[in-house]
C-alpha cells in the first residue's frame, strides 16, 4: 500500500470522526430537508352560472385549483340572462333600514312555510342578512356597477340593484367573475361536457364521472360543488313528474335534463319539487310566436312603472308577486293551446322607457317590443291608460290597490300618445325545489341522517330557500350568497381532510 493511499484513508477517517462529533454537538445546526410537496387537491365545480362562478372565486382566492364543468357550449348558464337585478339591503345605494326583506321573502314563500319552518327561516335569514356583503363583494372586490336600485313585485322597499349603464346585471356580474377567474392559472373551464355520475366511497363524495364532446367517459377526483341549475327545461322528465299540469307551457329554459337525480343517487334529500315558478311575462316573439322557448320580459319593466293590459284593460296590481299576477292571467282562457299561451300587452310610457331604457332598447332591437301610439292597442286601452294616469296623479284610488307608480309620466293620454309595447305570456321560469342544504351549503342526506361529506350545492339546484314562490331579484342573490359559502366551506374541508383525500 503506497504512502499516498494510506494518507488518504487516514484523512477520510478523521473527517468521519469530525463529522460525527459535529453532528452530535449541541452547537451544530443543520437545516431540515424539506419534505416533498403534497399534491394540490382540485375542487370540482359543476355548472358555470353565478353560483358556480361565486364558489370558484372563493376557492381560487384561497389558492385551491378549480375544474369547472359546464354542459353548455358557453359559460354563464341562466344567470347571464338575468336582467332585473340582485336584491340587497341595506347598501351604500339603498341605505334604508330594511327589516321587511326577511318578511317579504317569507310572505312570498307562501304555503311552503307551513312545514320545515325553522330550516327555511334559517336559510332566508342567511340570504337576507348576507345581501349587503354580497353587494359589497361585487362592487368593492370585483368592480361591478350596482348603483341603480329599483322595486319589484312583492317588495316593500326598492332593493333590486343593477348597473346604471347599458349592460344587463346578469351579464355584467357573470362576465366580470368569469374574466377574473380566467386570469388565474389555477382555474380550468371545460364546456360541452355532461356529468353523468357522482363518485363516492363509504364516507364521502370523491369526484364525478363525465362525458366530453368526443363522447368518452372520464373521471375527475376531488370534492364537488354542484351549481348546475334547475329543471325548468326538463319538460319530459322532472317537470312532467312533479308538475304535469304545466305540460305545454313555454319556458325560458333550454330543454335539458335536471341534475337532481345525480345527487339523490348518492343519498341527497329533495324538497319543494312541486313548486315551479311560472313567470307572468315572457315575450311572444312576433317572428316566432309558436316557439316554446321564450325570452323573459324583465320584471324591472313593471317595477319602473309599466302596466299590463288584457283585452285592452288592466286586471291586476302589476307589482303583486309573480304567482298572483300569473294566476290572474291564467284564470282566463289561453289564446293558443300548444304552446299554451296568452296575449297580454306590457305597456310603458316615455317615463318608464327612460328609466329602463337599456332594457327596452335591447328588446326593440330583438323585435320583442315596439314604439307605437295608443290608438294601435286593443279597443279600450285608451280608457284604461287614462284611468291609470288619474290614479298616478292621485285623483282616484286604483281599483287593484296599486300604490307605487315609479316613473310613469303620461298625464293626459290621447290616441296619438306614444307608448312602448310588447306581447307577453306566462312562462315556466324557475324551479324552487331541489336538494336540501344547510346554512353551510352542505347537502343533507335523506331522513335527516346528516350531511354528505365532500358535497355542497348552491343556486337553483337546491330547494328550501324560496318556498312556493321566489321574489324577483333573489335568484342572483342566492347564487352569490350560497355560492361563496360553498366555496369557503370547500376550502375548509380540503384543509381539514388533506391527508385523507
Amino acid at each position: 500500500m503506497s504512502g499516498t493511499f494510506r494518507l488518504t484513508l487516514f484523512t477520510l477517517a478523521l473527517f468521519g470522526l469530525f463529522a460525527a462529533f459535529l453532528y452530535n454537538s449541541p452547537y451544530a445546526h443543520f437545516p431540515e430537508m424539506p419534505s416533498p410537496p403534497s399534491p394540490q387537491i382540485t375542487a370540482i365545480v359543476v355548472g358555470s352560472g353565478l353560483a358556480g362562478l361565486s364558489a370558484a372565486s372563493q376557492l381560487i382566492a384561497k389558492d385551491v385549483p378549480v375544474r369547472m364543468l359546464e354542459r353548455g357550449a358557453k359559460p354563464g348558464g341562466n344567470s347571464i340572462k338575468a336582467s332585473s337585478g340582485i336584491n340587497a339591503a341595506p347598501t351604500r345605494y339603498q341605505p334604508t333600514l330594511d327589516d321587511a326583506f326577511f318578511s317579504d321573502t317569507v310572505k312570498s314563500a307562501g304555503k311552503a312555510m307551513l312545514f320545515s319552518t325553522p330550516q327555511r327561516e334559517s336559510l332566508i335569514s342567511i340570504l337576507t342578512k348576507s345581501s349587503k356583503d354580497a353587494i359589497e363583494w361585487l362592487v368593492q372586490e370585483k368592480g361591478v356597477d350596482m348603483s341603480k336600485v329599483s322595486i319589484m313585485g312583492g317588495h316593500t322597499f326598492s332593493r333590486t340593484h343593477r348597473g346604471a349603464g347599458q349592460t344587463p346585471p346578469g351579464f355584467a356580474i357573470t362576465s366580470t367573475l368569469l374574466h377574473s377567474l380566467k386570469t388565474s392559472p389555477l382555474f380550468h373551464l371545460q364546456t360541452s361536457c355532461t356529468v353523468t355520475k357522482v363518485l363516492h366511497s363509504e364516507h364521502r363524495v370523491t369526484g364525478v364521472e363525465y362525458t366530453g364532446e368526443d363522447g368518452n367517459i372520464r373521471k375527475l377526483l376531488g370534492p364537488v360543488i354542484f351549481a348546475s341549475g334547475g329543471f325548468g327545461g326538463d319538460a319530459e322528465g322532472l317537470l312532467a313528474q312533479y308538475r304535469p299540469d304545466l305540460a305545454g307551457y313555454p319556458s325560458t329554459n333550454e330543454p335539458r335534463p335536471g341534475t337532481q337525480p345525480l345527487l339523490t343517487a348518492v343519498g341527497a334529500q329533495l324538497i319543494d319539487m312541486e313548486y315551479v315558478q311560472v313567470h307572468p311575462t315572457g315575450f311572444v316573439d312576433p317572428a316566432a310566436p309558436s316557439s316554446p322557448l321564450k325570452f323573459l320580459a324583465a320584471e324591472v319593466l313593471r317595477g319602473d312603472g309599466g302596466i299590463l293590459l288584457l283585452n285592452g284593460k288592466r286586471f291586476i296590481d302589476e307589482l303583486e308577486t309573480r304567482d298572483i299576477v300569473t294566476s290572474a292571467i291564467t284564470a282566463t282562457p289561453p289564446e293558443h293551446a300548444l304552446p299554451k299561451q296568452w296575449s297580454v300587452q306590457l305597456v310603458l310610457d316615455q317615463g318608464v322607457y327612460e328609466a329602463a331604457r337599456s332594457h327596452v332598447d335591447f328588446y326593440i332591437f330583438k323585435g320583442l317590443m315596439k314604439k307605437i301610439t295608443i290608438s294601435e292597442l286593443a279597443s279600450g286601452a285608451l280608457e284604461s291608460i287614462s284611468r291609470y294616469s288619474r290614479v298616478v296623479r292621485g285623483e282616484e284610488a286604483d281599483t287593484f290597490g296599486r300604490t307605487r307608480f315609479a316613473q310613469w309620466k303620461l298625464r293626459e293620454p290621447t290616441p296619438d300618445s306614444v307608448v312602448y309595447v310588447g306581447t307577453v305570456t306566462p312562462v315556466v321560469h324557475f324551479t324552487m325545489g331541489g336538494v336540501v342544504i344547510n346554512e353551510r351549503a352542505e347537502v343533507l342526506k335523506k331522513d335527516d341522517e346528516g350531511v354528505i361529506e365532500g358535497l355542497w350545492a348552491a343556486g337553483e339546484v337546491t330547494g328550501g330557500v324560496h318556498g312556493a314562490n321566489r321574489l324577483g331579484g333573489s335568484s342572483l342573490l342566492e347564487c352569490v350568497v350560497f355560492g361563496r359559502t360553498a366555496g369557503d366551506r370547500c376550502v375548509d374541508y380540503i384543509k381539514d381532510h388533506r391527508h385523507e383525500l
